[in-house]
């Protein structure tokens, strides 16, 4: 399971517990809610998968407005509103639906996952190409940005700093990228595949390409094409 998917699977665990219809109880205060919230939180990490487990998981459940006076509620479900994720600081939907008021609050979350990543042991200026010394291995919380970390060494060792870094950040998915096989204005060798035919063509490059990005190029004839960048700076184009 790749990382990306592990944590929409964590994100997905907490959510199918949560917004449950069997999850609904009773509550007569605030802080019945907040206690009832923390028990749902509770039983959702008790239920996560296995491969979570590389990951320690800790939610705080904060408080509602002081200043909110709820009737009392035979049924209280929660819910997760639209747009909302159970990662990093974020909100649960609370709604009564047996009492005499049909009331409707939001209580927050912040939901932390610690785990293995990678800390920059010093400042990094932008583009300069990452090495073993330029980070450590440390558990830091996952949640704390909605970026991806980048957990493996491969994933960063030679990658370029896309912006300038601080010593202390951890290394995430839009800080890094693939260091540039060529610039705007170098030529570039094409291959374009047609039906039934390659052929192997010269041109010039309208942007500065990575491996795997897809550039546009200017060819002799001055036609503009697309194409994918190789591991050794050729494109890869079809027509």
């Amino acid at each position: 399971m790749s990382l990306i998917r592990l944590l929409q699977a964590l994100a997905a665990a907490l959510a199918a517990v949560l917004i449950g219809p069997a999850q609904a109880q009773q509550a007569s205060s605030a802080q019945d809610l907040v206690t009832l919230t923390q028990q749902w939180v509770d039983q959702a990490l008790a239920q996560l998968p296995a491969e979570s487990s590389t990951l320690r998981m800790e939610v705080t459940v904060g408080q509602l407005d002081a200043r909110l006076r709820l009737t009392p509620c035979a049924r209280v479900e929660p819910y997760l509103p639209p747009g909302a994720r159970l990662w990093g600081r974020t909100r649960l939907g609370l709604r009564c639906l047996e009492g005499e008021t049909r009331w409707n609050v939001f209580l927050p979350l912040t939901v932390q996952a610690y785990g293995p990543a990678w800390v920059l042991t010093g400042n990094v200026a932008t583009g300069h190409a990452l090495t073993e010394a330029d980070a450590v291995q440390a558990e830091v919380d996952w949640a704390a940005e909605p970026a991806a970390v980048v957990a493996s060494r491969e994933a960063w060792l030679g990658q370029v700093a896309a912006r300038q870094l601080v010593a202390g950040q951890t290394l995430r998915q839009h800080m890094v990228r693939a260091p540039h096989l060529f610039k705007a204005g170098n030529p570039v060798q094409v291959r374009v595949q047609g039906p039934g035919y390659a052929v192997t063509s010269s041109g010039q490059a309208m942007m500065a390409g990575s491996a795997g990005q897809n550039v546009r190029i200017r060819m002799t004839n001055g036609k503009m094409i697309t194409g994918i960048v190789n591991a050794d700076g050729t494109i890869e184009a079809a027509l």
